[in-house]
């Protein structure tokens, strides 16, 4: 794979970078309505595989924030057209990485030595590269270590990538007026803190704490006298990335092991720690080979607060979402609803909200649930393209929810997926043993 002596890290320069990818998505649109006014049956398959090969090859070589955000755009996979899920995936953990000049420049200026002085080895060519950091394999007196290196320039332009994504984000999301700043807000908020490696180590080392007696699921250990704000060093931990992993013929009895391990990681942070690996790609998780599932990476953590998790958790429970006048409580305390909304607001809202939380709360309503069952993923795809196409929410204001949201629904979406890519039956309740 091609590096990277360099990346943009002035305003200006990354400003400039994402005007040229606007320009050629715009040749493609041109290009698309020359061949449709010929065909008028023509679909639109070849201009997202365009239109999403341009908008990738073009933040790629800025990494940081705008990557990020294009791979979190990669977990919606009810949302984007498949040709933007398949290409912005490879922001998971497969972008061009730095050359090795440019890493021992990086390393030098983030840690005062160069890496062959604090390592016994060090492999110059990446392992991994993804959108905030890129990982080398080093060893110290035995040990295997994975050490991740932050991309310069990175945690200075958070500000300045989302205020050029905004209006992209924007009208994809549907957001109206100024509330949407407290969205874009909490995604600043949580980038800052997953480009401060000082906090993603006491992190790390808080939640693999407390999960460690939690079956079939490993932690690397991590090491300060190896870290900066800037490096973060850990075990080397060896096993298959879980993408790779669920394109295998692997048996049902191990998809159900992992997933059970998995379920269970999630909820015992969500209901013991009151906070969470906001992160679930399959890049953040090997399977080993002794079959464990292995967690690696904790940079994203949401924390979530009383006021917003006990409402949340309320309307996870069946007779919950069928009380209405219950229903209606919560959903003004969750600011879904609000004392603003007009009555034909009010009712429309109600009842999309009513319909999507009967949806996605059903694994919570079973003592046994199969996340592989082709029915479900089928309810929520039919229910999101349904309402990407209603014109009616497109005329309404879509900044709706707590802020809390963004990151819970996308722990969720990406906790089902990876649930569903394993084929996994889990048994819904049996974290409960762990919580004390």
């Amino acid at each position: 794979m091609k590096t990277l002596d360099r990346i943009p890290t002035g305003k200006i320069e990354r400003a400039g970078q994402l005007v040229k990818t606007g320009v050629k998505v715009g040749g493609n649109y041109m290009k698309y309505y020359g061949k449709k006014f010929v065909n008028p049956d023509l679909d639109k398959e070849e201009l997202n595989q365009d239109n999403a090969t341009d908008i990738y090859d073009g933040l790629k070589s800025l990494k940081g924030s705008a990557l990020k955000v294009a791979q979190m755009l990669s977990m919606e996979k009810n949302m984007l057209p498949s040709a933007y899920v398949e290409k912005f995936s490879l922001a998971q953990f497969s972008v061009p990485p730095l050359s090795a000049p440019l890493v021992r420049k990086t390393f030098k200026k983030y840690f005062n030595k160069y890496p062959d002085e604090v390592f016994d080895t060090f492999e110059k060519d990446s392992i991994n590269a993804a959108s905030i950091g890129q990982v080398h394999k080093a060893s110290k007196d035995g040990k295997q270590l994975a050490v991740k290196i932050q991309y310069p320039g990175v945690a200075e332009s958070i500000s300045s990538d989302l205020s050029i994504v905004k209006p992209i984000a924007i009208r994809m999301f549907n957001l109206q007026g100024k509330d949407s700043d407290k969205y874009f807000k909490e995604v600043e908020n949580k980038l800052v803190e997953e480009t401060n490696y000082h906090l993603e180590l006491k992190h790390s080392k808080e939640i693999t704490l407390a999960c460690k007696d939690i079956p079939n699921i490993e932690f690397p250990e991590y090491y300060e006298a190896f870290s900066s704000d800037r490096i973060l060093t850990m075990d080397w931990m060896y096993g298959t990335h879980l993408s790779e992993f669920t394109k295998t013929d692997f048996k049902p009895e191990l998809g159900n092991t992992l997933g059970q391990a998995l379920w269970d990681f999630y909820m015992f942070q969500l209901h013991g720690l009151r906070k969470v690996h906001a992160d679930p790609h399959p890049g953040n998780f090997l399977v080993s080979d002794n079959n464990t599932l292995v967690a690696i990476d904790f940079g994203c953590i949401k924390h979530i607060p009383d006021d917003f998790y006990i409402p949340y958790f309320e309307l996870a429970k069946k007779e919950n979402i069928e009380d209405d006048e219950f229903f209606t409580k919560k959903l003004y305390e969750l600011e879904i609803l609000r004392p603003e909304d007009s009555p034909k607001e009010l009712i429309f809202f109600k009842d999309l909200f009513k319909e999507m939380l009967t949806l996605f709360t059903s694994p919570f309503n079973e003592e046994l649930f199969d996340f592989g069952a082709d029915e479900f993923w089928y309810k929520i795809a039919s229910l999101g393209e349904r309402y990407a196409k209603d014109e009616h929410i497109r005329k309404m204001n879509g900044n709706r929810g707590s802020k809390h949201f963004l990151y819970m629904n996308r722990t969720f979406f990406g906790l089902f997926n990876l649930l569903h890519d394993l084929k996994a039956k889990v048994e819904v309740n049996s974290f409960h043993k762990y919580l004390g």
